[in-house]
């Protein structure tokens, strides 16, 4: 049934095609379709090389990308297609393209991904694999993925990506893992290549997938997502939001998939690694000043699989200007800076959450006036471990940490 204010919806002007290693043959007739009645045709180098057959002048993206992208968007309103390779939504450009042109305007027609492809000869559910890009990306994400029994799918970056892997599961401590390299796949020219991670040696093509089935050696540490990793984890000076209190101030922070957390006064980052660690896609800007604990959470985030981290030299609340809205506060340090408390409760909207800590009497003062003006929740953290007395064992206390929470309504 129709009503007088339906309206036609025009058919989408741009194509985004993915491609196969089997290039034309692998092409369904809608694609060709596009193909044929498009009036430009944007694509890689290796694009133009797989429907060269088809006598198609395919436009190569320029260095920096945006001025192909502008050149695209200027061409709206007539047939274009983009070539990409093989499912264009799965760490593809149709992702970028869907950023900046509305789902309406474009149709994608996917091939079989590479990872899909990847599954298939390994006889592996899809379903069960960690799966993450690391082309263009720092190898450093493998390490937050990493645990004993896991399947993980790469893509990669080249030749020498399958021998960086190794060396960085032998680093980890999970050097007898199986490697697996599957290069150009679905193709004339598919090869697989296997080994341990400790003995990986000989060359393998640039377009490849790299498999790993993750064995560690023994006393591996484990390091689990769930927030709370050993103190030793890190590095750092001694101060830093202990074991059982970062986990607590975790559970409270929510970390939730695409959220993002200001850690304002991160010292060694932990907590703001452990909030990246816990849910994907999150987002994390950890303000320190201090240049000597800032190299140190760098070092920290890389070793722990989230060098994206996005840490600034600024201090609260003047480095709170202009960023981006959080869902999320810890506010670790700087509770004495002026301004500071009251900046960031104005950051927060709907739904978000603060988490402030104290350990010094001036900051609990701080604390106290917060909750009796807007509430939230007040709590006091006592943590002892257990420790040598003489030949016995005795209860050593740490600082007790005074933790105020809010959830803005």
């Amino acid at each position: 049934m129709s009503s007088d204010n339906d309206t036609a919806r025009p058919a989408p002007w741009l194509t985004v095609i993915g491609l196969g290693e089997d290039g034309v043959a692998g092409l369904s007739p809608i694609a060709r379709q596009a193909l044929a009645d498009a009036r430009r045709v944007f694509g890689g180098a290796r694009h133009g090389e797989l429907v060269a057959p088809l006598g198609i002048k395919v436009e190569t993206w320029p260095s920096p990308f945006h001025e192909g992208l502008d050149a695209l968007l200027a061409a709206r309103g007539k047939p274009v297609a983009v070539l990409a390779s093989g499912d264009p939504m799965w760490f593809g450009i149709g992702s970028t393209l869907a950023r900046s042109v509305p789902h309406d305007e474009m149709l994608v027609l996917p091939a079989p991904s590479s990872l899909s492809l990847a599954a298939a000869r390994l006889g592996w559910p899809l379903q069960d694999v960690e799966t993450l890009s690391l082309h263009g990306r720092p190898l450093d994400l493998l390490r937050a993925v990493l645990y004993p029994g896991a399947r993980l799918l790469c893509l990669t970056s080249g030749a020498r990506a399958a021998e960086e892997i190794a060396d960085l599961l032998v680093d980890e401590g999970y050097g007898a893992s199986r490697l697996t390299v599957l290069e150009h796949l679905g193709g004339p020219a598919e090869r697989v290549l296997s080994g341990s991670a400790e003995g990986w040696r000989g060359e393998v093509a640039a377009l490849n997938v790299v498999a790993v089935e993750a064995v560690a050696v023994r006393d591996t540490p484990l390091r689990p997502r769930l927030p709370g990793l050993p103190d030793d984890a890190f590095r750092h000076d001694g101060k830093i939001t202990k074991r059982e209190v970062r986990a607590v101030t975790l559970a409270r922070l929510a970390p939730m998939p695409g959220a993002l957390l200001w850690d304002i006064g991160a010292g060694s980052g932990a907590v703001a690694i452990e909030w990246l660690r816990a849910a994907p896609r999150s987002r994390a800007i950890a303000l320190e000043p201090d240049d000597t604990r800032r190299a140190t959470a760098r070092a920290n985030a890389a070793a722990l699989g989230v060098p994206h981290l996005d840490l600034r030299p600024d201090a609260a609340p003047q480095g709170l200007d202009g960023l981006p809205a959080p869902d999320a506060i810890f506010l670790g340090g700087g509770l004495t800076a002026p301004g500071t408390l009251e900046a960031a409760l104005a950051a927060l909207r709907s739904g978000g959450r603060l988490v402030a800590n104290a350990v010094t009497l001036e900051s609990e003062a701080i604390l106290l006036a917060a909750h009796a003006r807007h509430g939230g929740e007040l709590v006091r953290i006592a943590v002892s471990r257990a420790g040598a007395v003489g030949g016995m064992t005795g209860w050593r206390p740490l600082m007790p940490v005074t933790q105020w929470s809010l959830i803005v309504p």
